[in-house]
């Protein structure tokens, strides 16, 4: 995976593994600044000026593009895709998806444009000022709390995924879920060594088995509430049964063997305007044919069979 060091492009880069561990390590999120429900902000909350730039197959970017959809934000915050392989030019738009704002052939050439100096990986998704020619933020989480918070006086539906008696207990979750779960299929799949992969796998069936048992109980993560932290859950437990199970080898168990997780990621499908952001094809495309050095043929299964509307 390719990345920008001073503003220039050098392709086939090294995984971020530690050559002594092999313990796959993400590199943090660049651009964190907020849009605020201020005038006088540098990024004040305004409709039609903020876009988001995304990939279907990403699970960070199809976290941020749930909230804008169920929050009812589609109006105020536009959005485009980018291709869902990424190869060594990193992600590219096309005929299909092209960048409606500059006519941009790759996503790395807006990172330049908000830096020229850039370095570092260019990930989606990206929050963009069409104002100022900038990105605002590429952290997913901080995103979708923008989106759920401060743009609330701008969205279509009246509904909050961070009820003020939640936050610490949502906060509290979606870091509890982060390393083991979200990331925890990244770090068994991009490991380095055996070690590493089977202390990544055991960790991250340890934490499914967790919250087996919470579901067993109460229907989302945080109690009777459905929240931020589900949303963040939710991005992984869709690609589960069809990649991570087999492309990263996290194959102890599928989903569909857990009843509480399976019915628990059904009800998250369920939710009106989750389905409209969910593209299978895209993210069995991207994770089969981007990662030649887990997959070389790039062969892309035609199963499992999953059905989420029975």
């Amino acid at each position: 995976m390719g990345q920008l060091i001073n503003g220039k492009w050098y392709d086939r880069q090294a995984l971020a593994a530690d050559e002594h561990t092999g313990e796959f390590q993400r590199k943090p999120t660049t651009f964190r600044n907020r849009v605020e429900n201020n005038p006088d902000a540098d990024f004040p909350l305004e409709a039609d000026r903020y876009h988001l730039y995304i990939c279907r197959a990403c699970p960070w970017a199809h976290r941020t593009a749930i909230l804008r959809q169920v929050k009812g934000l589609t109006e105020a915050v536009s959005l485009s895709l980018v291709e869902p392989v990424r190869i060594d030019q990193g992600w590219e738009f096309s005929d299909q998806y092209p960048d409606p704002h500059y006519g941009a052939q790759y996503l790395r050439e807006l990172y330049v444009k908000a830096d020229p100096e850039f370095t570092g990986r260019v990930t989606v998704p990206v929050l963009w000022d069409t104002k100022t020619d900038t990105i605002v933020n590429n952290e997913s989480r901080e995103i979708m709390r923008m989106l759920d918070t401060v743009f609330d006086p701008l969205a279509e539906k009246d509904v909050t995924f961070l009820p003020s008696e939640l936050q610490e207990q949502v906060d509290r979750v979606i870091d509890e879920i982060y390393d083991p779960i979200n990331n925890g299929v990244y770090r068994a799949g991009f490991a380095g060594t055996q070690h590493a992969h089977e202390r990544a796998v055991r960790e991250l069936f340890a934490a499914l088995d967790h919250w087996e048992n919470v579901l067993s109980d109460q229907p989302y993560l945080c109690g009777d509430q459905l929240t931020e932290a589900d949303w963040c859950m939710f991005t992984t437990l869709y690609r589960f049964d069809q990649v991570y199970h087999t492309h990263f080898k996290c194959n102890v168990r599928r989903i569909a063997d857990y009843p509480s997780l399976q019915d628990y990621l059904k009800r998250l499908y369920s939710v009106p305007g989750v389905k409209e952001t969910c593209n299978m094809q895209h993210i069995k495309d991207h994770y089969y044919k981007s990662h030649t050095w887990l997959n070389p043929t790039q062969l892309v299964p035609i199963g499992p069979e999953m059905d989420l509307e029975e």
